[in-house]
């Protein structure tokens, strides 16, 4: 779809977008443009061969881009999982608390996405406070791993915080103390005191638009955090730290209707418990492309007990440097296989992360199993295009040549 709309809806953007969602950001046709080239072998590939059977394939490479191709976005989920449980947080409870903001709100963050980093900021603060007065020392800290997420389950722009953060809090002689209760009442009413505050602050809000929405009995602004995974359950903690930075849509749940229109399944509406939703071809690119990132915009943001300053004193005083036990063994494990090659660089760090997303290696041998090797990288267009004659005269029916994404028929459903 994307690859035969794209043109269409750049072309048609100024009329039909522009006056309700503002200019088109530079960074939007370079991302699509990038997503569809994706895994495209014309573009350039590798040459993987088997050292057992000698036999090769072609590895097309990917777009890399940032919350919109759902394949690539999902390897990055894996390696930010995985460094996370490895080298981030500490082996004790976590609990996964979603911060929300109101409707009247949404449009002000898409319009000046520089405040996104601002509500996350209000989100931590909320909680330290809070759990600071819960202890009565302004001294302890939590620790939080904060994701800024743009969509929601209706092709909307809906800006809130999903945030890993500690079922507890650090004091100042490095000893970690357990949160008691969880009261998500008092932090939402400090986060949206801070958010509506912070907001004035900035000039972004008048204060009587702010005074308003104090006065409202629901206040639209929501904090959920019953979930808690504990310091036993790290495959559970790596699951869902995939899940709080995966991509913007499931397009597995699209389905083309007619010429014109798009299908979403979606969960039920919460006010007239549709679980459908129809928009038009343009209508749906246009949701996608509202989730692309601005550049060098930062959505994975760590504070109290996790900031990289902090993080360092506290490892040093716990003796640890990751998950615990855990990682203890997989020092061990590394100091064994010293000679080994490295598994974290290059395409072995490629591969690894997909063995966690489609629990199969892309790099094994489909004949013999046994792991393959890069050989040689091929860019050259008059290379790749003598390569690839050579491979369709030859007929031969090469797994590696187009490259599906984690979730079935994604690729194919957008392009």
């Amino acid at each position: 779809m994307l690859d035969s709309h794209l043109g269409r809806y750049l072309g048609v953007y100024e009329e039909r977008f522009e006056p309700r969602y503002g200019p088109l950001r530079r960074v939007v046709p370079r991302t699509a443009e990038a997503f569809l080239e994706c895994g495209r072998l014309k573009n350039g590939f590798a040459r993987i061969r088997c050292p057992r059977c000698r036999g090769e394939h072609l590895l097309a490479f990917s777009c890399q881009t940032r919350n919109f191709c759902p394949s690539c976005q999902s390897k990055r989920a894996a390696g930010f999982a995985e460094k996370l449980r490895e080298e981030v947080l500490a082996p004790v409870a976590h609990r996964h608390v979603v911060f929300t903001i109101p409707r009247a709100l949404r449009g002000l963050f898409e319009r000046d996405r520089r405040l996104l980093g601002l509500l996350s900021r209000c989100a931590y603060e909320a909680l330290r406070r809070t759990w600071a007065t819960g202890f009565r020392d302004a001294g302890v800290v939590p620790g939080m791993v904060a994701s800024i997420q743009t969509f929601g389950s209706y092709a909307n722009f809906h800006p809130h915080i999903h945030a890993l953060v500690t079922n507890g809090v650090m004091t100042r002689e490095g000893e970690f103390l357990t949160l008691p209760r969880w009261t998500p009442e008092a932090v939402e009413e400090v986060f949206r005191r801070l958010v509506l505050g912070r907001l004035v602050e900035a000039e972004r809000l008048s204060e009587t638009f702010r005074d308003t929405l104090l006065t409202w009995e629901r206040s639209g602004f929501s904090v959920y955090g019953e979930q808690v995974v504990h310091e036993t359950e790290g495959e559970r903690l790596e699951r869902l730290a995939r899940y709080v930075v995966r991509a913007p849509m499931p397009f597995g749940v699209v389905e083309r209707v007619g010429e014109e229109e798009v299908r979403i399944t979606t969960p039920p509406d919460p006010r007239t418990g549709e679980r459908e939703m129809r928009l038009d071809r343009l209508e749906f690119i246009h949701a996608v492309c509202r989730q692309v990132p601005d550049p060098r915009q930062h959505l994975v943001r760590y504070y109290g007990m996790y900031a990289n300053r902090s993080r360092k004193l506290w490892q040093g005083r716990w003796g640890i440097g990751g998950w615990g036990v855990e990682a203890e063994v997989r020092k061990e494990e590394d100091a064994e296989g010293a000679d080994r090659p490295s598994r974290r660089s290059g395409s072995g760090n490629w591969a690894r992360l997909l063995r966690r997303i489609l629990e199969v290696d892309p790099l094994l041998c489909p004949r013999c199993e046994v792991e393959m090797v890069v050989v040689s990288v091929i860019t050259e267009p008059r290379v790749v295009d003598r390569i690839l004659g050579h491979v369709a005269k030859g007929g031969g029916d090469d797994p590696f040549a187009e490259r599906a994404p984690p979730a079935e028929g994604a690729v194919e459903t957008l392009q």
